[in-house]
């Protein structure tokens, strides 16, 4: 594991609360001058350990009023399915993340869709369509406590 000194820290968890701070003032919140917090900053870029920054968006305000869970199980592991499914996973725009599981199901889609109606078509029409799938299980969420989340860095400070 990489270590990290305390400015480097809690540079890290400035930027995951406001990615767009300027440089010459999360110098002056972490205790550096500008310089060396910017070659901190850079170096995080270039070990990709602050991989990009993005917009958060409201999925209610874009209209996708309805968010899933969805576990997805194969028939098998060793016929090219589990390829051919990431493959055709990664071609869906309704699914915002996919994680390979341990389990009874084999995958776990994260999916946004403007209505119930078209999570019934997502479903039937598509996710149970792609060659391989044995079933799926769909949760629906009904209200987002917290997420989507940070990553935590007080192990760091062990």
């Amino acid at each position: 594991m990489p270590q990290f000194d305390e400015f480097e820290i809690k540079m890290l968890d400035i930027l995951q609360r406001d990615g767009r701070k300027p440089v010459s003032e999360l110098a002056q919140e972490i205790g550096l001058s500008t310089t060396p917090c910017a070659r901190r900053f850079d170096a995080l870029q270039e070990t990709g350990i602050i991989q990009g920054f993005a917009a958060v968006l409201s999925r209610r305000a874009v209209g996708l009023t309805v968010e899933v869970f969805v576990q997805v199980r194969l028939v098998s592991h060793s016929d090219g399915s589990p390829e051919s499914f990431i493959a055709a996973v990664q071609r869906m725009d309704e699914v915002s993340s996919c994680w390979t599981m341990t389990g009874d199901h084999d995958f776990l889609l994260h999916v946004l869709v403007p209505s119930v109606d078209d999570l019934n078509a997502f479903v039937m029409h598509r996710l149970m369509r792609l060659p391989g799938v044995r079933d799926v299980h769909t949760q629906l969420v009904l209200q987002n406590i917290k997420g989507p989340g940070h990553v935590p860095l007080a192990h760091l400070k062990r």
